[in-house]
């Protein structure tokens, strides 16, 4: 895998904003995902819970 598929996971928080900021690193595939944005349920360890992580550059 080459790592100009590799992106930035960037965790929202739950509904009290805990867990807020919590970094996971994926990859993408680039040529069938170009030009969307990626937006993930997974678990946060912080916050212990599953919460959305959105994709940032």
């Amino acid at each position: 895998m080459s790592q100009d598929n590799l992106i930035k996971l960037v965790s929202q928080g739950d509904e009290e904003g805990k867990g807020k900021g919590h970094i996971i690193w994926s990859h993408k595939n680039a040529k069938k995902l170009r030009g969307i944005k990626i937006e993930v349920k997974k678990f946060n360890p912080i916050a212990k819970k599953h919460t959305v992580y959105r994709e940032k550059k």
